[in-house]
Order: structure tokens, then sequence, then C-alpha cells
């Protein structure tokens, strides 16, 4: 453990700086006079003690996989150490944000407890070295006079390019509160001017939804301030998180751990940030697109040339060439950390090949490059540093990919590649590329999913029961819960505590009312959070213990449906959405056809209920059909969001109902109202479930849904 010690000694000596300036007195936590405490912030973490009742520390097998891990990391290589820190300009002016809604939006102070002189042993080394950095917060230049970066308010990092007269911004943070909260720290620091141009670099939420805290949709009309994006920005913003919105609400929260304590047996890090800002989420339509491979653009004298990288790290995203400063901006594409190919949350498989050409593209479009920066994490500099980083993650994308194939090629499956595939020697040593967000494992599945699907070729696991079903027979024939609760106390005593989640779950599954075999199940994971070096796998395991234990936690969640984001859905969106919330089961008997027509945009639908399925067709409508509504589409948006009602409407003027209102009442009477709290394992959920508010024709989204 001497090189551990000897990392968090000199990562303590200089690291966080610009936090610790800003710290208040010691257990006095900067927030607004009158502000509610953070329910997440734990005041046992500084004493290294757990928050839960049957929580354990590390285990003795635990101990041993960390000691080993950390002789074999690189921790002779501080140069992140020195990148993190280098262009320090001003600490934040508070380390927590208020969100306009009256809660904590941002609160850095709640992982503080990071920054002491421990080395804690429930945290993977190599991430604990990577929440330390994340630690650093602060106003930093990347390149004098010309480029500036406001970290440590989101997961994201905000950029600010000097122009001839104002600021150009890169990636306005998550929410409009930590955005606008960034805006006035650097013009306070460095004087005050206009934002010209807001530039998104691909289509997810910690890319674009704090835009509104720094340019005004008025602005915008006017041509003062441009909204630059890559080709198709808007529909894949949106389109990627539709139709499974709340069930990656409910992922997200286990992927991020959102409800989960901030403490070293709980939430320590997201390592792309410290966490996501929970103000609100905003969104204003690009103005121009950058459709072409690569595209020129000079905006208030600086001279720009947009790289795009379709099909990588999101569907859409950009990189940006700076060409009179050598200055490199990745986007996400390349951070300080190898990404996920899958995300947990849900989303498409990601290319990882594509990922790597678009990465090797950049190097041979660019070689003279002296700066590297991104949205995540700090900047590299000089051309040999930038290359190396690229390079690392060049190749570790495409060796996942090709070598998981050379391997499905010789028949290894996809429950077996994530135990086979290992990654060249010579990557390993490299901080680059090590999995803090994305996981090894779940990345190289993630590739077999992509060009197999997911079944293995195993006929028994063509259509496999239920584990509910399954569980019973397992427990049946293991003899009873005390055999299986006597084997996984053993295999836990052992270190093996895969296998003993593997034997486990039957029991959960079948006895949901066995807390014994849930605090067991709920040991087994923490201990492999403990040593996950990924924050999706660590916050995974840990989430799920601690929801064995008591159930889903009842913590206020903020309300992030966002006008914005709800707004910029199509109307077909939100009529598939529709047919997605509509329960099958009570439509049997239903059929008919309803028009729907929006003038003020010149849309109309046919809608048809069918054999217990709901269809729309855009352009058609049926002169036979039973109702026609007329609406416009502003007015409809209002019903979307749930701000009003079809008969507040229709009571104001504002929608009309021409013939059988049958067809609106039944399909009303079918819809369900998704909430982001359903269990993973049985019995587990709140006894107090989440109330939305919602009312049948609102599609509700989360932030978290649409992020990473």
């Amino acid at each position: 453990m001497r090189r551990v010690i000897w990392f968090r000694d000199a990562l303590l000596a200089g690291a966080s700086l610009a936090l610790l300036a800003a710290q208040p007195a010691q257990g006095q936590p900067a927030q607004a006079p009158g502000a509610a405490a953070n329910p997440l912030l734990d005041p046992d973490a500084a004493a290294n003690r757990h928050f839960h009742p049957e929580g354990k520390p590390p285990s003795a097998a635990t101990l041993a996989v960390r000691a080993q891990l950390a002789a074999a990391l690189p921790f002779s290589d501080t140069r992140d150490l020195a990148e993190a820190r280098r262009g320090f300009i001003a600490p934040l002016p508070a380390n927590t944000v208020m969100a306009d809604a009256g809660h904590i939006a941002w609160d850095l102070d709640s992982y503080k407890w990071l920054l002491q002189d421990h080395d804690f042993t429930s945290i993977n080394p190599s991430l604990l070295r990577m929440a330390r950095l994340n630690m650093n917060a602060g106003l930093y230049e990347v390149l004098p006079g010309k480029i500036y970066q406001v970290r440590g308010l989101d997961l994201t990092n905000i950029t600010f390019v000097k122009g001839a007269t104002g600021w150009i911004v890169f990636d306005p943070l998550t929410t409009q509160e930590v955005a606008r909260f960034a805006l006035k720290f650097i013009n306070d620091r460095l004087g005050r001017r206009p934002v010209v141009a807001v530039v998104y670099s691909h289509s997810h939420i910690d890319h674009f939804g704090g835009v509104r805290g720094v340019a005004s949709e008025a602005d915008v009309r006017a041509g003062r301030t441009r909204i630059i994006a890559p080709d198709n920005f808007l529909r894949e913003a949106i389109s990627e998180n539709v139709f499974a919105g709340n069930a990656m609400s409910r992922r997200s929260r286990i992927q991020y751990a959102t409800i989960l304590r901030r403490s070293p047996f709980g939430h320590v890090d997201q390592s792309l940030g410290k966490n996501v800002s929970a103000g609100m989420p905003t969104l204003i339509a690009p103005t121009t697109s950058i459709k072409a491979d690569l595209e020129a653009l000079t905006i208030d004298g600086v001279k720009m040339v947009f790289q795009n990288t379709p099909d990588t790290e999101a569907p859409v995203q950009m990189h940006t060439w700076f060409p009179e400063w050598k200055a490199f901006w990745s986007a996400e594409n390349v951070t300080g950390t190898i990404h996920n190919v899958y995300t947990l949350r849900g989303a498409p498989v990601r290319n990882s090949m594509e990922w790597s050409k678009q990465i090797n593209l950049a190097m041979n479009l660019f070689p003279d490059m002296e700066v590297m920066f991104a949205s995540h994490h700090w900047p590299r500099w000089g051309n040999a540093r930038a290359m190396e980083v690229l390079r690392a993650q060049r190749d570790l994308y495409a060796n996942m990919h090709s070598q998981v194939l050379h391997l499905a090629n010789q028949g290894v499956t996809i429950n077996q590649v994530h135990n086979v595939y290992r990654v060249p020697k010579s990557l390993e040593q490299q901080w680059a590329a090590r999995s803090y967000h994305g996981a090894l494992g779940n990345n190289v599945r993630a590739i077999v999913n992509r060009y197999l699907g997911y079944w293995d070729g195993n006929p028994a696991n063509l259509e496999p029961p239920s584990p509910t079903a399954i569980g019973p027979l397992f427990v049946e024939m293991m003899g009873g819960a005390d055999p299986i609760l006597a084997k996984g106390r053993t295999l836990n005593g052992n270190g093996q505590y895969r296998e003993a989640a593997q034997i486990l779950q039957h029991l959960v599954y079948a006895q949901p009312t066995n807390q014994a075999g849930r605090n067991l199940l709920a040991d087994a994971f923490e201990q492999l959070g403990y040593q996950s070096e990924s924050t999706s796998f660590r916050n995974s395991y840990l989430q799920l213990a601690a929801e064995l234990r008591s159930g889903i936690a009842d913590v206020a969640v903020a309300n992030s449906s966002s006008p914005d984001i709800v707004s910029s859905m199509t109307t077909a969106q939100w009529l598939d959405f529709l047919g997605i919330s509509m329960d099958s089961r009570k439509a049997e008997s239903m059929a008919w056809t309803v028009n729907l027509v929006t003038p003020d945009n010149g849309e109309r639908f046919k809608i048809e209920m069918s054999n217990a399925t709901l269809h729309n067709i855009q352009g058609f409508t049926d002169p036979k059909a039973a109702l026609t509504i007329t609406v416009n589409r502003a007015d409809l948006t209002q019903v979307m969001m749930g701000t009003n009602t079809f008969e507040e409407l229709e009571q104001a003027g504002l929608a009309r109902f021409e013939g059988d209102r049958r067809p609106f009442d039944e399909l009303r009477s079918t819809l369900t109202v998704f909430t982001p709290d359903f269990e993973i394992f049985p019995g587990t959920r709140n006894a107090r479930p989440v109330q939305t508010g919602a009312k049948p024709f609102q599609y509700v989204v989360d932030r978290l849904a649409i992020s990473e």
C-alpha cells in the first residue's frame, strides 16, 4: 500500500487548492441562508463511518484485491495531478448553488471529506485518485488570454472562448442555475462580456441543459447569440430517451446513485465529474447546424474548424479545431477515462470502432495540436502529451472491438467474454485508458451484443423463466433457505462475491421477506462495489445493496420535467409515447379513429385504435373519423407538460372537439403514469411510492435519463 499512500500524500499536498480556498469553517457548509440541508450529505463520512447499520467495512479479500491493484497501477505518473491544477485562476465563490425552485442544485461541500489525509480503503485506489482529481474546482486558463474553463460545478466543464467582443461558450452544463453561476463568476473575474455564441458539442443534456443560464431566447432570435450544434442535434437530443424514459430514469438513479449517501461507503464520484447538477435543464434550438464532415466558421474573430463525429460517444457529436491557436477540443470522445460503449442507464450500443476511427482521423487532421481540452476533466498540453492520450483511447476502443470479435468468432459468448478479454498490458499502465466511467466488462459484452445480440447460442436461454419463477425452484433443489445462507456466508468469507451473488439472488427472488438473505446478498454487492474502479459498477452495486437492506430510499428528487425538453418533442413522438403508456389489456374491445389537427404548424395526424394497439400516421386524416381534435401545437405542448388539460383548453376556446368523445375518454382510461421507483428486487419498493402529480397525457422527462 506504500504507493497508494505516497500518491495520496502528493495529491493532498497540492490538489483541490481551488476548493479549499473557498471552504467555510469546519462544520459550516456554504449554503444560502435558510436553505434546507442536503439530505445526501453524510455526517459520518469524515469519520469514515458507514451510513447504514448493516454496512460492512472492506473485507480481507477486498483489501487484498485493492493491494494487488495498487501495486500494479502507475502511481509514479503524476502528470494528471499537475495538469488538473495548471492554469488555476480562482476558486469557486461558493461550493453550493441553489436552484431557482428553492432546493440545492449543486453541493461540492458534500464531498470535501475526500480531501482528508486518509486512504479510504472502501474505495478502489484508482477511483480514489480520480475522485480527488475531480475535486479541483474553480476558474482555469487553458490558453492564456483565449480559452478558459470553470470546473467543479457539474458533471461537465463549461468552456469560455474569448472572441473579439464576447464569449463563445462550449457546453453550458446541465442546468441553468449552475451555468448562470459560472457566467457571473468569469465575468466578475475577467470582465463582463456578452455571450455571442453557444456551441453544443453533442446531444447529451449535460452539454446543453444550462443554455438559458448563459443565453436568452430574445438574444438568439435577434441574432445577438448564435447556437451552433452538429446536424440532427435536436432530433437526437430528444429521441434517444423518449420511449423508455421512465425506465432510464430508474436505471440512471442506480448507475449514478443519485439517492445514495455521499460517503466512503456510498457515492464518491461520477468519474466524468463529481455529480450532475439538480437545477432546471433547458434547451434553445440551434440556429446553425454543422452538416459537413469538416466545416469552418469564424465567430467573433475566432477561427474554428468543426469535425463531425457521428456514431461515437453520442449519436451526433463534433470536435473543434482552433487552427490559429493549435488547440483541439475533443468534446466527450476523449476525456480522462474510457467511456461507455453501452451505458447501464440504457441506450443503443455505441460503435467502438467508429469511435476509434474518429479519434484517429482527428490525430491525422490536426497533427500539430499543442493543447487538447474537453468537456470533462483537464487539458493536456504539448503535442506529445496530447497525442499520447489520444493514442491510448484510440487504441483501446479499437482493441476492444477487434479482439472481442476475435473471441466471438471462436465461440466466446456474451456471458463469457468479460471473463476472457484482457486489456493489452501497455494500455493498463496508462491512466487515460482506465475505465472510470465505462466498465471494461460491461463494454466488451456490449460489443458482442451489438453484433450478435443477447443470445449466447444455448437454447436453454432462448426463453428463460423469470427470476421470480426460477428462484423458488433453485431454493427447493438446494434444500431450502438455510443451506443457501450457509453457502452464501462461506462464499462471502472466501471473497467469492460474484459467485455468492449468483446463488443468493435466487433466495431473494423466492423469498423477498427473507431479510437475512437480502442482507447477505447486499454484503456481496457491497464488497464488489468497494473493489470496482468504474463508478457505474460501484454505484450500481452499492445502490442495490442499500435497497436490499432498507428499500428504495425515501429521498425527494428534484422534479426536472423541463418545459424546453418537452416542447422540443415532435407531436409524432408524443403520440408514439401515448401508445407505450397505453395498457393494451384495457383496450381489447376498443376500435376507432381520431383525427388530430394542429393549425399553427400545419400538422395533421390520423390516430387509430386497432387490436388493442394505438397507431398514428402524420399527413393523413380520416373523413369518417369518430372524433376530430383541433388544437394549436403551442397549446398541445401545455398538455404534454402537464400545465393544462384538454378540458381546460376546450373551456378557454383553445381546443375544439368535433364528433363522439368516447374514443378520447377510452384512450385516457388506458393510460399509465410511469414513476421511476419500480423494484429491481422484490419487496424493496418504498411504502410511499414516488408521486409525480403527472396527468395522463403528460410526458415526464428526467434529466438523468438523457445524460451520459
